[in-house]
């Protein structure tokens, strides 16, 4: 089986905030099903912006970087048998919260 990186962007759910409380529940839906599935590993919302940048030298600075046009919102892993699979599934999460979805494998480290 191989992880994917399920994500999108701040600020790429758009709907009025009454529909809130239904695209929250069909969200947890799809999770469950995955759980059920045997497939979810992980996943959730980013507070908003609210990020630090960390140097290799240990100075810490508010982030994101300056130069970012996209910051991540939310992600979801799973582990599945294909890529088409990540894809079935990132439908399923798209639809459930009304936006797009990014779909990256996550390299295997074989030391771990």
């Amino acid at each position: 089986m191989t992880r994917y990186l399920i994500s999108f962007d701040d600020g790429a759910m758009a709907f009025p905030e009454e529909e809130l409380p239904a695209v929250a529940e069909a969200s947890h839906e799809v999770v469950r099903k995955a759980q059920e599935a045997g497939v979810w590993v992980f996943g959730g919302g980013l507070q908003t912006q609210q990020a630090n940048i960390v140097a290799t030298d240990g100075t810490v600075t508010k982030g994101p970087y300056p130069e970012t046009k996209a910051v991540l919102g939310g992600f979801s892993i799973i582990d599945v048998p294909s890529r088409e699979d990540a894809l079935e599934w990132a439908a399923k999460i798209a639809a459930a919260c009304r936006c797009a979805q990014e779909v990256r494998e996550i390299m295997d480290d074989p030391a771990v």
